[in-house]
């Protein structure tokens, strides 16, 4: 991969679901959740994905992880189509990109311990001896706030916020490219959101990780993100860079999802960076 060539590449890509019959003969409608996707961000650039609820955001991070594939369009990672690589080239893909999911008590398995919850990608990716998987962990768990001692707990022992550290702690462990965050703080008491995202931005900079954030906050991603795009009903409707876009949104989609947040009427955004 060159240095101006795309980190993630999405094509023409479209994904529909079958709907449940509403009788027991009537034919099997299906919704059109991705329609005819394009997008592309390159390493460094953060990118945020907006819309309501149904709009198509958590099936485009999905894809985006290929952990669901398309029905038609290609999907690039690194140069290399997700959806085109063995099961085993994929696994082994894995560790330049990585999730991060909207539920912290629901993504971690509250029967194992930290340490295995953060040092389970390696187990899949490389051949550690234990002193090297505790140091990694180790790492892992210092760069998100956490101390080595917590690596022996399990989740309940944490708060809501803790345990999205925990998660990204998860994520890092691999030292990847993208980290795609799916909603990741919606769940959060605002206060710790906020401490969540200045814990991503400061990963960032370390570490040089890229975000694709997906989320229905506008004014997280305003936060978060250099570029923004617009989702409604599995398309595209704006996109651009995220000041210029959330101070003169040209679409009425965007407009009026812009119209629900404080200070809207001045144009812009001017709710906290953690604020629903």
């Amino acid at each position: 991969m060159t240095a101006d060539a795309p980190l993630l590449q999405l094509r023409d890509v479209r994904k529909s679901y079958a709907l449940p019959r509403h009788a027991l003969l009537a034919p099997r409608r299906r919704i059109q959740a991705v329609d005819g996707l394009s997008l592309e961000m390159t390493a460094g650039e953060n990118l945020g994905i907006v819309g309501e609820s149904g709009s198509g955001k958590s099936t485009l991070a999905r894809l985006a992880m290929a952990l669901e594939a398309p029905d038609s369009g290609t999907i690039s990672f690194a140069g290399q189509d997700l959806n085109a690589l063995s099961p085993a080239a994929l696994r082994l893909a894995r560790r330049d990109f990585q999730m991060v999911f909207q539920d912290p008590y629901g993504s971690l398995d509250p029967r194992m311990t930290v340490a295995r919850i953060v040092g389970e990608p390696l187990d899949m990716l490389e051949r550690l001896s234990r002193a090297e998987r505790g140091e990694r962990i180790g790492e892992a768990l210092a760069d998100v706030g956490l101390r080595p001692a917590d690596a022996g707990k399990y989740p309940h022992e944490f708060s809501g916020g803790q345990r999205q550290r925990i998660a990204i702690a998860r994520a890092l462990i691999t030292r990847p490219k993208l980290i795609v965050a799916d909603e990741a703080v919606s769940a959060l008491d605002v206060s710790v959101q906020a401490q969540v995202l200045n814990l991503m931005a400061d990963l960032q900079q370390r570490h040089g990780v890229t975000y694709l954030f997906v989320s229905h906050n506008l004014a997280v991603v305003d936060h978060l993100c250099s570029r923004v795009v617009v989702m409604h009903r599995g398309r595209i409707v704006e996109a651009g860079d995220t000041a210029t876009v959330f101070s003169r949104p040209e679409h009425p989609y965007t407009q009026a999802l812009l119209a629900t947040l404080p200070g809207s009427a001045n144009g812009g955004i001017s709710a906290s960076p953690a604020a629903g």
